[in-house]
């Protein structure tokens, strides 16, 4: 009985490698594809372990690999002197309209298209991103407008 109980946990330790080593080898090929064809990426500095215990996504959130993406990321472009640019995780990208600036006081995550008074209606992750893009663009100062 203790045999089997062993050589059932070698296996999953074995699926658990692999999984792991598959995830690692998307993780690569994605950021270094990324890498090259961009001199500039930005991205939200999210502390992802606060999110999955805050917003009770657990496991999903913490098994996604983004702080493995992220440093994969920042190692390539810094490796072909290019740059990684984080905003601030207080930033309200998806709460600011990136049209008119305007930003949102109350939005729920169930709410999956921005719309403001402006006339502006995108897709809310779509929106967050021209933001976090504007957002980059300010910070390192490449605005001349």
């Amino acid at each position: 009985m203790r045999q089997l109980y062993y050589k059932q946990k070698r296996r999953i330790a074995r699926l658990h490698e692999y999984i792991a080593n598959s995830r690692k080898d998307f993780l690569h090929k994605q950021s270094r594809q990324i890498t090259n064809a961009y001199d500039y990426i930005a991205v939200e500095d999210l502390n992802m372990k606060a999110m999955s215990q805050a917003l009770n996504f657990g496991k999903s959130v913490s098994d996604n690999g983004w702080g493995m993406f992220v440093s994969f990321l920042a190692y390539k472009l810094h490796e072909q002197g290019k740059q990684l640019i984080k905003t601030d995780k207080w930033f309200p990208s998806s709460k600011t309209c990136s049209d008119c600036s305007n930003i949102k006081q109350e939005l729920s995550l169930s709410e999956r298209v921005y719309t403001c008074d402006c006339g502006n209606v995108l897709d809310r992750d779509i929106n967050a991103a021209i933001n976090i893009r504007h957002e980059a663009i300010r910070l390192l100062g490449l605005c001349n407008a």
